[in-house]
């Protein structure tokens, strides 16, 4: 930290430390009898207790993060109160839940009340990271967000000075929505991949042996950025305006949002954290005229020109 001046530290593979059986096996559901027992390796959890601890009084504000898909309880409390000591867990099960979603279910037929399940299902007083999706998705031989939702158009149709294809309509209005979706509701952080939040149209890949040693996709275009005509310039100023939006309203570091509905059947999801008021309509046919929203407090939405 002193020589190269980082933030903190992810500790990978926190799960298999955990437990003697290395999370394999079986799945978790949150009983405690799953977390307290002879099949947590004690040794571990020593370790980790002991490094966060040092971490956190040799850098006071050294940020620890815990790759852990078990939600094993404490973890992201202080060492003094019997917890692991991490400032956050990542919220791994997110970007999986949209995978699985873009790969099994056409929009129309989504889930809303799981999706909303996935992006809240963490320990109270336990901070995480929400992504939408991470450099798992950028590596060859897997597909990215966009890549899932807009295909092989991203490489003919992302020119604002063509038509709007129906794809790449649907493709960026669905981007833009996961990412706010799991910006506001998903966590206490948020993580973005290096030129995921523009849609980057090309996979990466270092050089090894089955790519001839190549250094080809070991990249990323922000050239794209600079041609303003193109839609990936497009996607980074949404990105840019949600991070800066969260700067003034501050929902990350809010408490949970209070979700106020999630309609199946008309594919809407509505919920309030951090004084925002968030709506969104994942519906592909519909669009809703006075629609009808629960809030904590009453008033009168302000138009953005209001706002002060």
């Amino acid at each position: 930290m002193d020589e190269y001046g980082f933030d903190g530290f992810r500790f990978d593979g926190v799960t298999s430390m955990l437990y003697h059986h290395h999370g394999m096996g079986g799945g978790f559901s949150g009983d405690y009898s799953e977390y307290f027992g002879p099949q947590v390796d004690e040794d571990s959890l020593v370790y980790l207790m002991l490094a966060n601890h040092i971490l956190h009084t040799l850098y006071p504000d050294c940020i620890t993060v815990a790759e852990d898909v078990s939600g094993m309880p404490a973890l992201c409390r202080g060492v003094e109160e019997g917890g692991l000591g991490f400032d956050y867990r990542l919220a791994m099960a997110i970007p999986d839940k949209w995978i699985q979603i873009l790969k099994e279910c056409k929009d129309e037929d989504w889930d809303i009340g799981n999706i909303v399940h996935t992006l809240t299902n963490r320990r109270y007083g336990e901070k995480c990271i929400a992504y939408a999706e991470s450099h798992d998705q950028a590596l060859v031989g897997d597909k990215t967000l966009a890549f899932w939702l807009m295909d092989k158009e991203m490489y003919t149709n992302m020119s604002s000075l063509t038509p709007m294809t129906p794809i790449i309509d649907r493709g960026i209005q669905l981007h833009k929505m996961i990412r706010l979706l799991t910006h506001g509701l998903g966590g206490e952080g948020y993580l973005n991949f290096i030129g995921n939040e523009f849609g980057h149209p090309e996979w990466l890949d270092f050089p090894r042996e089955g790519n001839d040693q190549s250094y080809h996709y070991a990249r990323r275009q922000f050239n794209l950025l600079d041609m303003g005509n193109l839609r990936y310039h497009q996607l980074f100023v949404f990105d840019r305006d949600m991070n800066l939006t969260e700067d003034k309203y501050g929902w990350l570091a809010a408490p949970p949002a209070f979700v106020s509905a999630k309609h199946e059947e008309d594919k809407v999801i509505v919920f309030e954290r951090g004084r925002v008021l968030f709506i969104f309509n994942f519906n592909p046919s519909k669009s809703f005229q006075d629609y009808r929203v629960a809030v904590e407090t009453p008033g009168t939405a302000l138009g953005q020109s209001e706002m002060k």
